[in-house]
């Protein structure tokens, strides 16, 4: 089992940043692959970002691409996402996942944190 736990979300006039970090505790955080999802109020859940279990493939949404990073770093069992270039678009409660494999797939994921909540003003 994995614990994650989501920090970082805010309120931010757009054209911003903000940095999420996704601490990780229980077993194995090194075995897994992360993600960010997102989910506006009124829309279905959003991937962001995925990064493999050693940091070597990311993997991003088309929308998200030039804007965020994703990076991890193993030694404190946490996840980050650096958003830059914020636009009220954004606004969402992100999510952070844990599963086996890189992918874009909601359903590929085992473990979700609460959700923190962002939010870009125009």
């Amino acid at each position: 089992q994995v614990q994650l736990v989501e920090s970082g979300g805010g309120l931010v006039q757009a054209g911003g940043s903000l940095r999420l970090s996704c601490a990780a505790s229980g077993r194995a955080f090194t075995a897994h692959a992360m993600a960010w999802f997102r989910q506006a109020p009124g829309k279905e859940r959003e991937f962001v970002a995925a990064i493999a279990w050693n940091g070597g493939t990311t993997y991003y949404a088309d929308s998200m691409k030039g804007r965020f990073t994703i990076s991890r770093d193993n030694a404190k069992n946490t996840v980050y996402l650096q958003m830059n270039s914020l636009k009220p678009e954004d606004t969402a409660v992100y999510y952070c996942a844990g599963g086996r494999v890189v992918s874009g797939i909601s359903h590929h994921y085992d473990y979700w944190g609460q959700g923190t909540q962002v939010t870009v003003s125009s």
